[in-house]
């Protein structure tokens, strides 16, 4: 992620997406790729969503799964990761019913005194 991102900071969805578009590409090749977290300071939940967490919109379980390794991530990073991929497998799975329930939740929120 250092090398696309160009700084330890991994934190803007923009450059998650730059993350993505490449490893998208292997995946689209079935090709193994390899996701360092090496050098990385600081991690966003923003920056996995569009990284990580839209290749579920696109690929299966079973092919990230297969192809695609993460390497030199701490505990903190793993944890943060498997919420994001959660929450992605969740979405994705039935969109319009996650969005509904999220403005449900907002509405709520909002109406609250």
């Amino acid at each position: 992620m250092f090398e696309v991102v160009g700084s330890p900071l991994c934190v803007a969805s923009s450059d998650g997406q730059k993350v993505y578009d490449r490893l998208a590409a292997a995946l689209k090749a079935d090709q193994d790729v390899l996701l360092s977290f090496h050098n990385v300071t600081v991690l966003t939940a923003a920056f996995l969503n569009a990284a990580v967490g839209q290749l579920y919109g696109t690929f299966s379980e079973k092919k990230i799964r297969s192809l695609l390794k993460i390497e030199d991530a701490e505990q903190d990073d793993l944890a943060l990761l498997k919420r994001v991929v959660d929450n992605a497998k969740l979405y994705f799975k039935d969109p319009q019913r996650f969005n509904q329930a999220v403005r449900e939740i907002l509405e709520n929120e909002n109406n609250a005194p």
